[in-house]
């Protein structure tokens, strides 16, 4: 079964292959605004399906999307738009937790004597920061780092230094849960790196 990622996203690339797992990049263009009055878990979940089906596939392929959201209460912290808006994000993240919400969504298409299936995850991940003075969030707006990042900071990159604590999945906070994205592509007939039914 061909593995087919429909994201631009490097990390997530990166992910699935540091799990042996290699991947055809097919990045989906779909509308990632949030729609007015929808909860930030329906709208990952929303986006991650939109995605799976917005490249073409094959049968013998399975595609897999995700979309990730930095949730602070009731908003959620998107790209930013500049440094400006990266600066005001993490003066809003400073010494607060954090909700990082994925949903995963995979889809394998119809093939003879098989009906199309599809599969789909929600991972939450509770994030701590530390409190920021003006010279760290400068400094880290000034890297450039935040700009494309959501919630614009990269916990696997400079923006790390500021988390105090992580409850939940770590490897969903850098954009794609590896443990229920494995059992995920496991349903949809995706073999594990470490060998099984293909």
């Amino acid at each position: 079964m061909r593995l087919v990622l429909a994201s631009q996203s490097p990390r997530r690339r990166e992910l699935l292959l540091s799990l042996g797992l290699e991947a055809d990049v097919r990045p989906a263009r779909t509308d990632e605004a949030v729609r007015p009055g929808e909860p930030a878990p329906g709208y990952v979940r929303r986006v991650a399906r939109e995605k799976a089906h917005a490249v073409p596939s094959a049968p013998g392929e399975v595609v897999l999307a995700a979309d990730t959201a930095v949730v602070l209460g009731s908003e959620v912290l998107g790209k930013p738009s500049g440094p400006d808006d990266a600066r005001r994000m993490l003066r809003a993240l400073s010494g607060r937790t954090h909700v990082v919400l994925t949903g995963v969504h995979g889809r394998r298409p119809a093939a003879p004597g098989a009906p199309e299936a599809e599969e789909a995850v929600l991972v939450s991940t509770a994030v701590r920061f530390a409190t920021l003075s003006d010279a760290q969030v400068d400094w880290y707006a000034a890297t450039g780092e935040p700009l494309d990042k959501a919630g614009a900071y990269a916990i696997q990159g400079l923006g790390g230094a500021f988390v105090r604590g992580v409850a939940g999945s770590v490897s969903n906070v850098v954009g794609l849960p590896l443990a229920e994205t494995l059992a995920l592509l496991g349903r949809l007939g995706v073999a594990p790196p470490w060998g099984g039914p293909r």
